[in-house]
């Protein structure tokens, strides 16, 4: 800033120094509603649900929950089958946990290990084809 040597000067400083802080102070109650607004809850649900459907991979994930429990349920199933005894629920138990962690840790592994097979069986299925066609 310039030394002021006249009292026009001044005034003219003083004048540009009271538009700053008019313009500041819109601001700042512009932000201050801003901030008042989204810690309303309803605008929080409304933020945390829009961050939560817009996340990447949201039904890669899903899926990857879905299928590990799925297949965890499954797994405990033939274990236990129809049998009371308590060891082999405990272990039915043991092995679901395990097989539910493995595959929504892991669903592109997963994903490629039904791929190969799909393959495999596809291939089998054109041979026998090919072989009846003969």
């Amino acid at each position: 800033m310039q030394n002021i040597t006249s009292k026009a000067g001044l005034k003219d400083a003083i004048l540009v120094l009271e538009d700053e802080q008019a313009l500041a102070g819109l601001i700042l109650k512009e932000q201050f509603y801003l901030t008042y607004n989204s810690f309303k809850p309803v605008n929080l649900i409304r933020s945390t649900l829009k961050d939560f459907t817009s996340a990447p991979n949201l039904v890669d994930n899903l899926l990857g929950i879905g299928t590990g429990l799925a297949t965890g349920y499954i797994s405990k199933k033939l274990i236990i089958g129809g049998s009371g005894n308590i060891l082999r629920k405990i272990l039915g138990s043991l092995l679901q946990l395990g097989v539910t962690t493995i595959v929504a840790k892991n669903p592109n592994a997963i994903k490629s290990v039904g791929h190969v097979i799909h393959k495999y069986i596809n291939r089998s299925k054109e041979r026998l084809s090919e072989d009846h066609g003969k």
